[in-house]
This record gives C-alpha cells, sequence and structure tokens, in this order.
C-alpha cells in the first residue's frame, strides 16, 4: 500500500485551506504552493486506434518494491501483448533523480506532466481534477466495456460530476476482521464463529480474551491511519451503508445521535488494543497475530500477504471475516490510473489504459498483488481461496467507498479526520470534543 506522500500532503495544504471553495480557489492555492501560475496543456483528442507503433507510455506509480512491484510487470506484460508498438517508461523511477524526492509533484507543477500517474479511485484524485492536472475518462469506460463489467455502486463512487477522471485496476476490500486461530482456541472461541452480527457481540469476545489471556492483545491496532481505518469500519457498522455515505453527501449529520453512538464504539474498542500503536504499522500488528500475542484485527486485505510468506494457512493458523457489523458490506478502495492533461503521448496512455482495464491485465496483476477485479467477469481461476470469496462478496454486497483510503473523503477531509482521531486516542479530548472535530472535519 505504498503512495506519494509528499505530493498528497502538498495537495492537502492547497485543499485543507479551501475545501468549501471552487475550482478557481483551488487552482490559485494550488499555484501558490509552487510559487506562481500552473495553467497545464491541453492534451490532443484520442484517435480511435490504440498505441501507435513508436509511441511509449510514461507512468508514475507507487508500486515500487515486493508483490505491488511484481504485479506492474506483470501489467507490462499484458500492455506488450495487447499493443507492441507502445513501450513502457516507469516515470517515478527514470525521473526521480533530475526531479528530487517528489518527482510526480515537480512534474505536474512544472507542466511537464507524465502520459498517467496512479491515484486512489474516488474523492481523493478531487484536487488533481479541480487544479486540471487530469482528463474525464468516461468515454473510455463505453469503450472498454467496463461500464457493464464494473458493479453500478463502483461507478457511482467513481464519478464526479457525471464524469469519471480514473480507471481501476484492481480493488482492495478494508472490512476485515482477521483472527488468530491458536489464540481463539485457546480462549475458548470458536474460530469458525467470528462472523459477528454486531460491535456488541464483538466486544464479548474481546473480552473473554482478555479474561483467558492476560498477556495476549485482544485487537490489534498500529498507527493513526490504522485507528481511521479502524473508525470507517466501526462508521459503517453502526451507520449503515446509508447512512455512512450520508457522511460523504451532506445527508447525515455528523453531530447526531447515530455518529455519537459509532464514536462510542470505536472508543471501546481502543480500549482492548495496545499501549504501543502509535508507534508501530499494520506489518508488526499482522505480526502480533503470527506470533500468537494478539487475537484480532481490522485491516484491508493486503494482510494475507505476510500470512502466506510465513507459511500460514488460512482456517488452520488465521481466519476472517467481514469486520463486525458489515456483513453484506463491501468497503472497497481502488488503485486506479489517470489520463494527464498535457500527456505527451495520449495514444500510448490510451493503450496503457486498456491494458490495465482488459480481463487479462487484471487478473495478471491482481493474481500477484492480492486484491481483486474491479471488473466482475474475470474468471477466478487460479486467485487464491480467500480472493475468490472475496470477490463473490464484492459482486454480491452493497459496496461503500473508504474513508481512509481515498474513495469517499478527499485529502483534506482524512487529513483532518486523522488528526482529530489522533487527539481522541491519545487522550487529549474526549468524547463530545471528538465528535464536534469529527463533524468539522467532515463538514470543512
Amino acid at each position: 500500500m505504498r503512495r506519494n506522500l509528499a505530493l498528497i500532503t502538498l495537495l492537502a495544504a492547497a485543499g485543507l485551506a479551501l475545501c468549501s471553495c471552487g475550482a478557481a480557489e483551488l487552482k490559485i492555492a494550488l499555484a501558490a504552493e509552487v510559487g506562481g501560475p500552473f495553467t497545464p496543456n491541453p492534451t490532443p483528442g484520442l484517435d480511435p486506434d490504440h498505441g501507435p507503433s513508436g509511441s511509449q507510455v510514461e507512468v508514475f506509480s507507487w508500486w515500487t518494491t515486493g508483490s505491488e512491484a511484481q504485479g506492474l510487470d506483470a501489467l507490462v506484460d499484458v500492455l506488450a501483448a495487447k499493443h507492441p508498438g507502445v513501450s513502457f517508461v516507469n516515470g517515478f523511477l527514470s525521473a526521480w533523480p533530475d526531479w528530487g524526492d517528489d518527482p510526480l509533484y515537480g512534474r505536474l507543477t512544472e507542466n511537464v506532466p507524465p502520459d498517467s500517474f496512479q491515484a486512489y479511485a474516488g474523492a481523493e484524485i478531487s484536487v488533481y481534477i479541480e487544479a486540471g492536472l487530469v482528463q474525464d475518462v468516461s468515454n473510455l469506460y463505453d469503450e472498454f466495456g467496463l461500464t457493464e463489467a464494473v458493479p453500478a455502486d463502483l461507478l457511482d463512487l467513481v464519478t464526479k460530476d457525471g464524469k469519471k477522471y480514473s480507471i481501476p485496476t484492481g480493488v482492495h476490500r478494508a472490512n476485515v476482521l482477521w483472527a488468530s486461530v491458536p489464540v481463539l482456541q485457546d480462549a475458548g472461541i470458536d474460530p469458525n464463529g467470528v462472523n459477528y452480527a454486531t460491535i456488541s457481540d464483538f466486544i464479548k469476545d474481546l473480552d473473554k480474551i482478555k479474561a483467558a489471556s492476560p498477556n495476549v492483545t485482544p485487537l490489534a491496532l498500529g498507527t493513526t491511519w490504522t485507528q481511521v481505518h479502524l473508525l470507517e469500519c466501526v462508521l459503517i457498522a453502526e451507520l449503515g451503508p446509508d447512512t455512512y455515505n450520508g457522511l460523504w453527501d451532506g445527508s447525515t449529520d455528523p453531530n447526531g445521535p447515530e455518529v455519537t453512538k459509532a464514536l462510542t464504539s470505536f472508543e471501546k474498542l481502543i480500549s482492548y488494543a495496545n499501549a504501543d500503536r502509535d508507534s508501530i504499522d499494520w506489518e508488526p500488528t499482522t505480526q502480533m497475530l503470527i506470533d500468537g500475542t494478539a487475537a484480532f484485527m481490522i485491516m484491508g486485505d493486503w494482510v494475507p500477504e505476510p500470512f502466506g510468506q510465513q507459511n500460514l494457512k488460512m482456517g488452520t493458523d488465521w481466519v476472517w471475516a467481514p469486520a463486525p457489523g458489515t456483513n453484506h458490506v463491501f468497503d472497497f478502495m481502488a488503485d486506479s490510473f489517470t489520463l494527464c492533461t498535457g500527456a505527451p503521448d495520449p495514444e500510448g496512455v490510451k493503450a496503457w489504459l486498456d491494458a490495465i482495464s482488459s480481463v487479462d491485465g487484471q487478473a495478471a496483476l491482481n493474481k500477484i498483488k492480492g486484491s481483486i477485479p474491479a471488473r466482475v467477469d474475470v474468471p477466478m481461476d487460479g486467485f487464491s481461496e480467500y480472493q475468490v470469496q472475496a470477490a463473490e462478496d464484492y459482486a454480491n454486497s452493497k459496496i461503500v467507498g473508504s474513508l481512509q483510503h481515498g474513495a469517499v473523503a478527499t485529502v483534506a477531509q482524512r487529513t483532518s479526520v486523522a488528526e482529530t482521531v489522533a487527539f481522541f486516542t491519545a487522550g487529549a479530548t474526549n468524547l463530545e470534543q471528538f465528535q464536534q472535530a469529527f463533524a468539522e472535519a467532515i463538514n470543512g
């Protein structure tokens, strides 16, 4: 789950000051960030042919290590097979020496854009849209058959003002509960019974863990972003998917009693977490389950990778279920790629977007990366048991977007929510102050 944090932080600085303002003001703010006006060059229209011979596509991606880098290589292979005349350039790696620590930010704001860059599908890319840095790719959804292949709930969540500005390559699920089978068994808890209908039911088993194993952490938790991740799962559970969605379209009052109940449940869950949570990330919390020093963790479905690396088996060593209270809900985040305004090779980027959105491309990437295809028509042969089950849920569940991972919240909203969570879990604010700050973060 790598990402270009410096760029996001700088763009967030513009958005934080102007979260209630329009596109013109946001462009001014972005210009102030870079010390001058920003006027992107338009991209020539795309002709009907994909990737003519001799073209290339320069792509910025945070997939630089491990299975993510291997997945990117698989996508490049699909590009070569589908469009042999198009060569792939890893823009991040090639531009880094000349553009410093944040080459994408430098390239975009100096009006020397790559052809495409990676971003989470949904609200996160709104800053780029408002600044005119990315183009509408709605026509490619129709041309590539994505309108029929991607669930309608997801299409709605990646649409802004009737237009789509990125194409997803794969989907991760955020609302997942992971559990250590040996720890549960030691506490007399059936590992096959962790599909909790409510958070209250979940808390009963957390109390069992606490009573049976004083040296075991009932709920492993990491630093602030993982706490925001937990918060979104609690909000979905206590509010329900429609009321949760209302937080982001203005129809749900974040000062209302439903949100109070959710924040109260969040506070209760924090009491079962490890004391060193602010100093560790999701990998050490996963290791706590592997080592038998923690019972449960709520985290996205990149968790099976470290389980597999240490030869742990699903059902024997670990089990999973939807996060408590979120049965029949799929909380998504989607890696996606854009068409930059002023892309030097628009035909090359069209070929890239064709490759990554194809059945072959999504199968090749996600088998390696551990996510599932954004398309529901990709055969699941060769995927893991978890992925097969997750894909079935994706096709048959209510889809909502992740707060922490950029689907429903803007960068500015997420940054503000993270600040409020950090103060609250550190004990600097009480529940009433937490809800007030949360509401201000959502409403801007």
